[in-house]
């Protein structure tokens, strides 16, 4: 008996491991793909790098940058703070408006709507995301800030003891809190539909155990639902706000903005501006410097959405399904 016999016998002869070539095209453009994503990541952060460089370097006190916007910065840094602040505050506005319809909507459409009133609501609340945000923005104006009005000299009149309510009301409705409004509708569609297929995802076999054991349908969602997507949803949120902090015709339309740090949401004139809609106005009429000094706001604003998005990830990686079994499968190893 020859020794190839004998192997084959004993097991020990592997099946052909020769690639074929679908499979070969494959792996090409798929690794080409993940090496495109970085290779354009890396090619943005260089350009805003270098193309930012001159004005966070430069000497504000005077040239070009002197008395810019109508203030005297003492540096980049003084410029890009309020910046970054009423970018972060207009997306928490939104977050917090935003997140609880959205997960009440997917929580719905996932547990609670017949199937075909489920379908349907999903497409349409899918649809919002193709609604440019210029069409957003123009809704913004002409409907949601004479709406607004009312509620909001509510709030002044019973809450104005809170600061981010204080103040008299602005007369027109160019107020962060109408712009927060907006934003919110606008995430409404990822955060809902990541929710969603999150909930669709808990196994049917612990619904069934819960309500076998005599739980209503909410204690159902509260005690199998809700704790099995309890990642995603900080996920989605997460995702959500960085769609928000990048959001820029909206705000630009909507707000009547100062470059200030403040907390009042319901007084025009201080309004904190947000990076996207600051360089969206000041771009077309800035000279060579100055544009170099809105590129290196728009570097801040690529770094916040970036520490966001990696915050998401590792969320979904330490808490989501499977990772108690990768932490002991780590020690133990």
């Amino acid at each position: 008996m020859t020794d190839t016999t004998t192997a084959a016998a004993n097991g020990a002869v592997r099946p052909s491991t020769k690639r074929r070539p679908g499979d070969t095209i494959f792996l090409g453009l798929s690794t080409g793909a993940a090496v495109s994503i970085m290779v354009i990541l890396a090619g943005v952060a260089i350009f805003l790098i270098l193309k930012g460089l001159p004005a966070i370097t430069a000497n504000w006190s005077e040239g070009e940058l002197a008395g810019y916007q109508n203030n005297d910065w003492a540096s980049f840094w003084d410029y890009v703070g309020p910046l970054l602040w009423g970018s972060i505050w207009a997306a928490l506005i939104a977050m917090v408006l935003g997140t609880p319809v959205a997960i009440g909507i997917a929580l719905f459409i996932s547990h609670y709507a017949p199937r075909r009133l489920a379908g349907a609501l999903g497409y349409v609340v899918d649809l919002l995301a193709a609604v440019p945000s210029i069409v957003f923005g123009l809704w913004g104006i002409i409907v949601i800030r004479p709406f607004l009005l009312p509620f909001a000299n509510f709030l002044n009149q019973y809450f104005g003891w809170i600061p981010i309510f204080a103040d008299p009301v602005s007369s027109t409705g160019s107020t962060l809190f109408a712009g927060g409004v907006v934003l919110a509708v606008m995430i409404l569609p990822i955060v809902t539909s990541i929710t969603r297929e999150i909930f669709l995802q808990t196994p049917r076999l612990h619904e069934e155990a819960a309500l076998a054991l005599g739980a209503t349908r909410w204690e159902m969602i509260r005690l199998s639902v809700i704790p099995y997507a309890r990642s995603g949803m900080v996920s989605a949120t997460l995702l959500g706000l960085g769609r928000a902090l990048g959001e820029t015709m909206a705000i630009a339309l909507i707000v009547s903005p100062s470059l200030i740090f403040s907390l009042r949401i319901l007084t025009d004139g201080y309004n904190s501006q947000t990076i996207a809609a600051n360089i969206a106005l000041n771009f077309p009429i800035a000279t060579d410097l100055q544009r170099s000094a809105l590129i290196g706001t728009g570097l801040m604003l690529f770094v916040v959405s970036l520490a966001v998005n990696m915050l998401a990830r590792y969320i979904i990686a330490a808490t989501g399904p499977g990772a108690k079994g990768r932490r002991k499968k780590g020690k133990r190893s």
